[in-house]
């Protein structure tokens, strides 16, 4: 299978950011990919919360939804929108929080699979960057896979990444290929960003696809960049540099296979008892 990442810088108007991804995918398409995969909040990136909401749309009633789908459709491609920021679905006190939601769209226009982040990134940095997201996202509660071409691929979202037991569960549950589609920020990008990637393709003898958004967005953030794709071994096999790109591979699914026969991490899981005696499977 050949997957292409997409990395791009995101603006906050939509109607910005699509005829890139178009632009982008039909590029990807043209060089043989038969996955696309889009980078996390890669419609719009608004300046603040009120912003943010005031561009809310259901999933169903997205334009920008729509226009995505049929890129996938135009291409004939599978395309992994990283991210989007859709409405959520809670009760009414709490309706003004949103969704940060992937979505694997199938070459005929079909929304295949959804996957909505679980892991909210709250943090405060030493030099002063702060991000709450719990604050304005609805925290997803499952993990997803679905099968593309025969392959079973895992969907995660950024933070995601720092908490290697989803990825081990994903693994479990079959999947060959992993996405982390991000943003992350560049500080704690070039601080733990390949790192992580590697570790978590060799914990889980899995392809680790990361599209990443890069550069000062028009909202202030600045995003680290470097797309990877990562082979079971932890070798990265394909790495984005600066600003606007498209890397691609061809994935060689055997590779999986033989790197969980020659260390059966999967098979040797265990149950384990706290300092205080107490039974955890964490």
């Amino acid at each position: 299978m050949k997957i292409a990442c997409v990395q791009m810088t995101t603006a906050c108007d939509p109607a910005h950011n699509l005829p890139v991804i178009a632009a982008h995918v039909q590029a990807a398409a043209k060089a043989g990919a038969q996955l696309v995969a889009l980078p996390e909040t890669c419609t719009f990136m608004e300046k603040n919360r009120a912003a943010m909401l005031s561009r809310l749309e259901t999933q169903a009633d997205s334009k920008s939804v729509e226009a995505l789908q049929e890129i996938a459709k135009t291409n004939a491609v599978f395309l992994l929108v990283g991210s989007m920021i859709l409405a959520g679905t809670l009760a009414d006190e709490k309706a003004d929080k949103a969704v940060n939601r992937s979505l694997l769209i199938a070459p005929d226009g079909r929304v295949q699979a959804q996957y909505d982040k679980i892991h909210m990134f709250d943090v405060a940095l030493e030099d002063g960057e702060r991000h709450h997201e719990s604050a304005a996202y609805q925290a997803g509660d499952h993990l997803v896979t679905s099968e593309i071409n025969d392959v079973i691929l895992g969907l995660s979202i950024c933070y995601d990444l720092r908490f290697p037991n989803l990825y081990r569960r994903l693994a479990e549950a079959g999947a060959q290929v992993i996405c982390v589609p991000s943003a992350f920020t560049k500080q704690t990008g070039e601080a733990h960003w390949h790192v992580l990637l590697r570790a978590r393709a060799i914990e889980t003898g899995c392809f680790i696809v990361a599209p990443a958004q890069i550069g000062r967005h028009e909202n202030g953030r600045e995003t680290y960049g470097h797309s990877l794709i990562v082979n079971p071994w932890g070798r990265i096999i394909a790495e984005a540099e600066e600003g606007d790109a498209v890397i691609s591979a061809e994935l060689d699914l055997s590779l999986g296979a033989r790197a969980r026969r020659q260390i059966p991490a999967l098979q040797h899981g265990a149950d384990y008892a706290r300092p205080d005696g107490a039974p955890t499977h964490d």
